[in-house]
């Protein structure tokens, strides 16, 4: 430690002040020195440095008050301009574009939405792939803009809700099961077709079935037999004209004149036939035919 004495004089009096023994100077001198001005100096540039970059990633991504680039945040959320690339999931509670512009999502593999729950798990999803478009949910539905359901699918049913479903392939439409729906009909200056090719074709309503061509006929083809049966009714035929051109004629014994006029008769089992026509009834004469 270092002592200091201190001596109390009086004037006219000549004391001999005391030599210090020790003496110490105050500060960094030497090397001490210049490394402190170093580290200084250094801090110094990093600071700058530092500085200048963050200046320059500012001006780069383009940070505003209100955002950042084309990203800018609003009372209602998010809004972003221009195209943008999304390297991991987002999400969102909702996406929607300009007013002027439409909503484009690309991707070079596909495109996947997720509806989520509170529990986190996957309750529906659309995938958008290269070669198919994907929907898992329990119910897909398709909706006009006044809310009306146009297009209904579940595990059940398909449902249609539009007045009219227009099929214009050229080979039509295939259904495996039966379809309930009440018209059939064909475009203008079109012809309507029902065929089944190896099974049978079944046309049932509670309270009719008519089939009708305003301009054209009605051609039943089959390669067996063809039945109309009505249980309750009668089978009415109301025509101008009804022709039956294939109708066999009975044969009798003896040779007949014919003027050209035919009878048709029926046989115990339903057969159509025709005979010739005479004074009186010769259906009985001609009933070869059934046997």
């Amino acid at each position: 430690m270092v002592r200091e004495q201190y001596t109390t004089t009086t004037p006219g009096t000549s004391l001999e002040r005391p030599k210090n023994e020790y003496v110490y100077k105050i500060g960094i001198y030497g090397w001490r020195k210049r490394c402190l001005y170093l580290f200084v100096l250094l801090l110094l540039i990093i600071l700058v440095v530092n500085f200048s970059l963050t200046i320059w990633i500012l001006k780069v991504m383009w940070f505003s008050p209100t955002g950042m680039g084309h990203l800018r945040v609003t009372k209602e959320g998010l809004r972003l301009e221009g195209e943008s690339e999304f390297l991991f999931p987002l999400y969102a509670k909702e996406i929607h574009s300009r007013v002027d512009s439409s909503l484009l999502l690309q991707s070079t593999h596909n495109v996947t939405v997720n509806a989520r729950n509170s529990n986190g798990e996957v309750t529906g999803r659309l995938n958008v792939g290269p070669k198919m478009v994907e929907f898992h949910s329990q119910q897909f539905q398709i909706n006009s803009r006044d809310g009306k359901p146009l297009f209904t699918v579940d595990e059940n049913e398909v449902v249609i809700g539009t007045d009219k479903l227009r099929v214009t392939g050229p080979e039509g439409a295939l259904f495996e099961h039966s379809v309930e729906t009440p018209l059939v009909k064909a475009e203008a200056f079109k012809q309507l077709r029902l065929e089944s090719p190896t099974r049978s074709l079944s046309m049932d309503a509670p309270r009719g079935i008519n089939i009708k061509a305003q301009a054209g006929n009605i051609e039943a083809l089959s390669q067996m037999d063809i039945k109309l049966h009505s249980s309750d009714g009668v089978l009415l035929l109301d025509a101008e004209t009804v022709r039956l051109p294939k109708l066999p004629e009975g044969a009798r014994g003896g040779s007949g004149i014919s003027q050209g006029l035919y009878e048709i008769c029926v046989c115990p089992d339903g057969k159509l036939y025709l005979s010739v026509a005479g004074v009186g009834s010769t259906c009985q004469e001609y009933s070869r035919v059934c046997q």
